[in-house]
């Protein structure tokens, strides 16, 4: 595709590559370099490349939003699936799951550590396999098969089918997560990516509203059939799961440039969208021209990823920063029917309102955040929202106060969740875009690490009202707002240190650096022309 096939006015145009080299400006989290020099031949969009393509604001967001309507949505719709059978235990709780099966919540608890483990175990194959075999194959077949095992949670007999069935579950949602967001980035900017993350994970909490809705009615299914309410529960929301995956399988698209499918029988974009959607991408982030989208990731990338220091207090982050609010969304349920004697059809209804107020933070915050091109002290608002919450619950008195309780509950678990700050975090900072799988996927390992703990705080000697429990929230809560100030300075610091490297470099030493193909790829955030984003 030529220049001149898609000129448009100068007085129009808002995007050229006509950049003057040795004048480019050093951004956050990027280089602002988008200068003419091409993709690798393997890179999927390559043949949509054009350094003198122009295109109008409007043009980008009528692609924007297409993007939105068609991937997004769908990607949400793939979570929901997702939280839908992460979730439907929980809302088991309430209908004597436990004692049905003859299990205690430490069996519970540890079953949840099964499953987590196991998620840990398949989440860096996983993202060998989404690099070799692409997006479009491994994820829905990730959704078909803990699709198929949540279906044959309905059938569990005791103990061991419950840890067999939370081990498969485990192995077939680990990797799914990062894919997901990996797959995000190669139709998205990087200033729309936290944005569209924050939906994602709103999309988690639209689930949590509507399985609380659906339970509320399965679990009244109680005896039809001779079964349990949370038989149906089970059953109908497994085999939901798959009916998304199968037809996810003949959907999704291969790439911006590769958007047939059995389902959508036509391109999603025209010829000039596929060069404006590929010179967009790669003038944002020229990292993302120098891999094939199925070109394997190495363990190179893993060692770059792992040894990357800029990385370690994400995290470190990402081991301690949701732990305090994992018991109290894991029982909110159980909590609401022992502690403040509800029926089981209102302990699930119940669980909405945090599920709808979390919702509303999550996505405040992501705007914000990205309003003020800020992330650190944005991720660190929601920690500090938890400790009065906490403290609260220590002094609440132990009889009565049903309402007040459970308004305490709701706050904490409605929190503004950051997960999908810190993931575009890491996303901005590790520039390659297989280190960059590798290290999103690195953080979802830790993050589930640290749900092994949150999960194991809560104990059936500091029952009903867990306060030690509690206490050990509100230290961690202190430790991760430490840790945040200090991954803050730290990166101040790097980028500081870069900074006074760069500025000892003449105009031409710096077009000569930026010029350099070979060690583009090569240095990738370590370059002195990268800035890390806090």
């Amino acid at each position: 595709m030529g220049g001149a096939d898609i000129e448009a006015s100068p007085a129009t145009a808002v995007r050229s590559s006509s950049v003057d080299i040795d004048k480019t400006t050093v951004g956050v989290g990027r280089t602002e370099l988008h200068s003419a020099l091409p993709p690798h031949a393997s890179y999927e969009g390559a043949h949509r490349y054009d350094p003198a393509a122009e295109w109008t604001a409007e043009e980008e967001r009528t692609i924007v939003r297409k993007t939105d309507i068609r991937l997004l949505s769908w990607l949400c719709l793939m979570f929901f699936g997702l939280q839908l059978d992460r979730g439907n235990l929980s809302n088991a709780l309430a209908d004597n799951l436990l004692d049905d099966l003859g299990l205690t919540t430490d069996d519970y608890n540890n079953g949840t550590t099964i499953q987590l483990l196991c998620f840990l175990t398949a989440e860096f194959p996983v993202q060998f396999f989404t690099k070799r075999y692409g997006f479009k194959n491994v994820l829905p077949t990730l959704m078909c098969g803990w699709g198929l095992v949540s279906t044959f949670q309905a059938f569990m007999k005791g103990r061991t089918s419950f840890y067999i069935t939370r081990a498969f579950i485990g192995l077939f949602e680990g990797g799914f997560i990062p894919g997901v967001i990996l797959m995000a980035t190669y139709f998205y900017t990087s200033k729309e990516l936290s944005i569209r993350l924050a939906a994602f994970w709103s999309t988690l909490n639209v689930a949590r509203v509507i399985s609380a809705l659906l339970a509320a009615g399965f679990l009244e299914m109680r005896g039809v059939g001779g079964h349990p309410g949370w038989f149906w529960l089970l059953l109908l929301e497994g085999l939901l799961t798959m009916v998304i995956a199968i037809l996810s399988m003949a959907y999704l698209p291969v790439s911006p440039t590769e958007t047939k499918s059995l389902i959508w029988r036509k391109s999603w974009y025209t010829e000039r969208e596929e060069v404006i959607m590929v010179n967009r991408i790669l003038r944002d982030d020229p990292a993302k021209g120098l891999t094939a989208l199925k070109e394997p990731a190495t363990w190179a990338d893993v060692k770059g990823a792992w040894t990357d220091p800029s990385l370690w207090g994400l995290y470190l982050i990402g081991l301690i920063a949701y732990i305090p609010a994992t018991p109290v969304t894991a029982y909110l349920t159980l909590t609401l029917k022992r502690v403040g004697k509800f029926s089981t059809l209102a302990s699930n209804l119940l669980t909405a309102p945090s599920a709808a107020l979390q919702i509303i933070t999550m996505l405040g915050l992501a705007y914000s955040s990205e309003y003020f091109n800020e992330r650190s002290f944005h991720c660190l608002f929601g920690e500090i929202w938890s400790i009065p919450l906490f403290t609260a619950l220590l002094t609440i008195p132990d009889e009565g106060r049903e309402w007040g309780r459970f308004s305490i509950i709701t706050l904490i678990s409605g929190y503004p969740y950051f997960h999908p700050l810190v993931s575009s975090w890491i996303s901005e900072n590790s520039f390659d875009v297989k280190k960059r799988a590798i290290a999103a996927a690195t953080y979802n390992v830790i993050v589930q690490m640290g749900s092994v703990v949150g999960n194991q705080i809560y104990r059936k000697w500091d029952a009903p009202f867990y306060k030690t429990g509690n206490k050990v929230c509100i230290s961690i809560l202190s430790l991760a707002i430490v840790v945040f100030v200090g991954q803050r300075q730290w990166i101040i610091r790097l980028n500081k240190k870069k900074e006074e490297e760069w500025s000892q470099f003449t105009p031409e030493q710096k077009v000569e650096y930026q010029t350099d193909n070979v060690a583009r790829e090569k240095d990738g955030n370590k370059r002195l022309d990268f800035r890390f984003a806090y």
